[in-house]
């Protein structure tokens, strides 16, 4: 059975680095970004890159079932028996539908949501110095951050709900994040 982990945060939370460093330490472990999986199709030039180009360009979600197809086929595809996919689930309806998709799936098991805590200027801060593309600006941010916060409340209660969530304080050193977050999914597998 494939144990899956989830990571979310605000934009420049660092999610996608402590996933990619803890990940590298360990074989057992395959780590996916939502962002880097629809950065590599929308650089293919395919079709459903170009769709995906044009919601991603302006900050805003993808749609359910491009979304759901992508992390499906990931997590099934993935070489080993932990998964470690960050950037999902952004809102409730991906955070309900992976949820069905997950309770008729007996290969797949969700073992935690873990949040990585940061402050919106820290956030800002961050994604602003990385500048890593044309997403990467003050008006693009402050909408991916607004599409970022508008759900999470609802995200935090249902994943609470199952005591499903952790929270992690991502205003420390990468190593002391990566540390604690390496620690824990160890614990869980």
């Amino acid at each position: 059975m494939k144990k899956l982990f989830l990571i979310i945060g605000a934009p420049g939370s660092g999610k996608t680095t402590d996933a990619e460093l803890i990940a590298a330490k360990h074989e057992d472990i395959t780590h996916y970004s939502t962002g880097d999986m629809f950065r590599a199709e929308v650089a293919t030039g395919s079709e459903l890159g170009k769709t995906i180009d044009g919601y991603v360009s302006k900050g805003n979600l993808v749609p359910i079932e491009i979304v759901i197809e992508t992390i499906v086929t990931a997590i099934k595809n993935a070489p080993t028996s932990t998964v470690v996919i960050d950037g999902y689930p952004r809102s409730g309806e991906q955070m309900v539908e992976l949820d069905k998709y997950l309770e008729n799936e007996d290969s797949v098991e969700l073992v935690n949501v873990i949040e990585v805590e940061v402050s919106e200027d820290v956030a800002c801060d961050r994604v602003l110095g990385r500048a890593r593309g044309a997403d990467d600006n003050v008006e693009v941010f402050n909408n991916r951050m607004k599409v970022y916060t508008e759900p999470l409340s609802e995200i935090q209660a249902f994943y609470g709900a199952k005591n499903l969530l952790t929270k992690i304080n991502g205003e420390r050193t990468i190593e002391e994040i990566v540390d604690e977050m390496d620690a824990f999914i160890q614990s869980k597998i």
